[in-house]
C-alpha cells in the first residue's frame, strides 16, 4: 500500500497558490529379504508363460501402516452427456465480511444445481477400491471433487497395498488381501449402506463383498474392472485374452518368495513400461507419483474362484465403467465381461486409459454423481 502526501507551498501577500500533491511510489505486489524375480517372456518356462497370458494388472515398492484411509469429498459425469454445459456452485467474490443472517449455499446442499439434496439420496458415503498394485492415494482427484460435493469418501488400502505394513508375498488367499475393506464394512452403523467402486483386480475384492454384505452396499461400480461370475476366477477371466497383449507379458516380473518349484507369490511391472500400458493417457505428474508408489500384487488372490450367489451378490445394484483407451484391460476384454454377466447400466468414459482417476477425473466424477442420484429400487 502507497501513502498519499499533501506539499503545501507558503503562501504570499498577493497570491495563493494551489496545493502540489505527490504521489509516493506505490510497493510493488508479489508474484505469484531376498527373492527371485523372473520376468515373463517367450524364454520363460511353460508354467511362467501360463501365467504370463493371464495376468492383467499393476505393481512395485512402498512400505507403511495397515488400514483404511478416511476421507470426506464429490461429483461426475455420463456418456454420451446429456447437457454439455458443466454446472458449479456459485462462489461469493464479495470482500465485505458476511452477516450470519446473509443466505449461503452449502455445497452439501445441492448436487449440481439441480435441486437435488444430498439428504434425500439413499447414500453419500462412496468407498473406493485400488486396483492392483497401486493403494489408497491413487483416488486423491476422486477424493477431493467428492468432499468437495460434500460427499463421505473412504479410501480402501488393501493389504500389502499403499501404507499397509502387510507382507505382500505372505498373502494366501482373497480374504486375507480384502480384510482392510471387510473390516470397514463390518463397522458400518446399522442402516447404513455405502457405494463401492472397484477398480481392476479391486473388482473381484468388491464381488467378494457383495456376497458377504449385500444388506450394506446401495450399489457396486466396477471400474475397467474384473466383474467376475460364480465359480470364477481373476486368472480365469484375464485368460480370456491370452496372447493378446504383449505389452502386458513384457512387462510382467514373477516373484518367487518360496523359489522357482512353487507357484509365484506376486507379481511386479517393469517401471519402464507403466506408461503405455496403464497410463497412456494421464499427466507425467501422476505417473511419477504411480512410479514410486505402486508396490506388487499378490498372486494367490488372483487364483481363487468366488463363490457368489443371486441371493447376496445378486441382489446389489451393479453399473460398469468402460475405459476406452485402456492397453491393460482392452474393451474386447471389457465387454465380454458386461455380456457374461450384465449388469444394470455400462457407462462409457473416452479418453480414459486405465487409469481414469488420473486420465479423467472430471468425467469420472460426473459418472460417480450420476450414478449416486440413481433412485433407489424398490424389488
Amino acid at each position: 500500500m502507497g501513502n498519499l502526501c499533501s506539499l503545501f507551498a507558503p503562501p504570499k501577500p498577493v497570491k495563493k497558490r494551489r496545493p502540489i500533491t505527490k504521489r509516493q511510489p506505490s510497493v510493488p505486489r508479489s508474484a505469484s529379504g531376498p527373492r527371485n524375480r523372473l520376468r515373463s517372456s517367450s524364454s520363460s518356462s511353460t508354467r511362467d508363460n501360463k501365467f504370463g497370458d493371464a495376468i492383467l494388472f499393476g505393481p512395485q515398492n512402498a512400505g507403511g501402516d495397515p488400514g483404511s484411509l478416511p476421507f470426506d469429498r464429490s461429483a461426475s459425469q455420463r456418456y454420451p452427456v446429456s447437457g454439455s454445459k458443466k454446472n458449479q456452485l456459485p462462489r461469493s467474490s464479495s470482500s465485505r465480511s458476511r452477516s450470519s443472517t446473509d443466505p449461503l449455499l452449502q455445497p452439501h446442499q445441492f448436487l449440481n444445481n439441480k435441486g437435488v439434496k444430498l439428504d434425500d439420496l439413499e447414500t453419500n458415503h462412496f468407498i473406493l477400491i485400488h486396483g492392483g498394485g497401486f493403494g489408497a492415494w491413487c483416488w486423491y482427484k476422486t477424493i477431493a471433487l467428492l468432499e468437495e460435493d460434500g460427499f463421505k469418501v473412504t479410501a480402501i488400502d488393501l493389504a500389502g497395498c499403499g501404507i499397509n505394513s502387510c507382507n505382500i508375498n505372505s498373502i494366501a488367499s482373497l480374504s486375507q488381501y480384502v480384510k482392510p475393506l471387510t473390516d470397514v464394512l463390518e463397522k458400518l452403523p446399522t442402516g447404513e449402506k455405502v457405494i463401492l467402486v472397484g477398480h481392476d483386480f479391486g473388482g473381484a475384492c468388491l464381488s467378494y463383498a457383495m456376497e458377504l454384505f449385500p444388506s450394506k452396499i446401495s450399489k457396486a461400480v466396477f471400474l475397467a474392472a474384473a466383474m467376475l461370475t460364480n465359480g470364477q476366477s481373476t486368472l480365469d477371466m484375464f485368460s480370456l485374452q491370452a496372447g493378446q497383449n504383449d505389452l502386458m507379458r513384457k512387462a510382467q516380473i514373477f516373484i518367487y518368495t518360496n523359489g522357482n518349484e512353487h507357484p509365484p507369490t506376486a507379481i511386479e511391472l517393469d517401471k519402464s513400461l507403466l506408461k503405455d500400458l496403464l497410463f497412456s493417457q494421464s499427466p507425467s505428474k501422476d505417473i511419477a507419483l504411480a512410479s514410486v508408489s505402486m508396490r506388487s500384487i499378490p498372486f494367490a488372490p488372483v487364483l481363487e474362484k468366488l463363490s457368489l450367489s443371486d441371493g447376496n451378490y445378486g441382489s446389489v445394484r451393479r453399473f460398469y465403467i468402460e475405459t476406452l483407451e485402456d492397453n491393460a484391460i482392452p474393451v474386447t476384454l471389457q465387454e465380454n465381461t458386461i455380456n457374461s454377466s450384465p449388469p444394470e447400466k455400462v457407462y462409457r468414459l473416452k479418453g480414459a486409459d486405465h487409469a481414469p482417476f488420473f486420465s479423467k477425473p472430471q468425467a469420472l466424477h460426473k459418472l460417480f454423481l450420476e450414478i449416486a442420484r440413481i433412485r433407489a429400487s424398490h424389488r
